[in-house]
């Protein structure tokens, strides 16, 4: 009798960092990689996800909530993700399948927090709120220096992307994104245990590489499989 090999433990992964980084590109790459591992995988977002939570993306990125505030932005993103945790990660982890997203609770922190000014107190009480205890088991924050991903967003916005989206995140001038930049940098180094940098500059097949080679140092169940 052939032995099976037991199920590999369904993983949470996250993907961060400023605007014009390449999340969404990898996020749908590694998606990819782990089908062809035989690895089950959602691909989801944030804020987003689910009706509910896309009904408040679309509220957030065009610009209705810019006037309350990064305070208000963050009970909004809260509210998002707590409907995103316990309608779709939730169920799908107990399902046993992996799920990866473009963009978790860091970018609260980072964004209305970090970046916004937000008091650190209220930013974890909203995590505490809305993780409700489901952590990335692990975070790739793709790091770009600034300018090159500020030209990269104006690039965008000059083929049309920019108005098609709405997000206003991305209208910000180069100062904000190194502050994002710097918040981000600053979430990985107090978290070394989850966060993984990883410099986004390089090609998109070379970035793609090097976040699987990470995932299966992380993760040894999936250092034998195909890819």
């Amino acid at each position: 009798m052939l032995d099976v090999p037991a199920p590999s433990a369904a993983r949470f992964i996250t993907f961060e960092g400023g605007e014009g980084v390449g999340k969404s590109t990898q996020v749908k790459r590694l998606l990819v990689r782990l089908g062809r591992a035989s690895i089950a995988a959602i691909r989801t977002r944030e804020p987003g996800g689910t009706p509910r939570a896309e009904a408040i993306r679309a509220f957030i990125l065009q610009g209705r909530s810019e006037s309350w505030g990064p305070g208000a932005e963050a009970v909004l993103f809260a509210a998002a993700r707590l409907d995103h945790v316990n309608q779709l990660i939730a169920p799908n982890l107990a399902a046993g399948k992996w799920v990866i997203s473009d963009r978790f609770h860091d970018s609260t922190r980072a964004y209305q927090g970090l970046t916004g000014g937000v008091d650190d107190k209220l930013i974890r009480g909203l995590e505490e709120l809305a993780l409700n205890d489901h952590k990335p088991d692990l975070t790739i924050i793709l790091d770009m220096e600034p300018e090159i991903a500020f030209r990269r967003v104006e690039e965008r916005g000059l083929e049309g992307a920019l108005a098609a989206t709405g997000d206003r995140f991305e209208k910000e001038d180069l100062e904000w994104h190194r502050r994002l930049r710097d918040a981000f940098l600053a979430i990985a180094a107090a978290n070394p245990d989850r966060c993984v940098i990883i410099p986004a500059g390089q090609s998109e097949d070379a970035l793609e590489q090097e976040i699987w080679d990470t995932l299966t140092r992380r993760f040894p169940e999936t250092s034998g499989l195909s890819s």
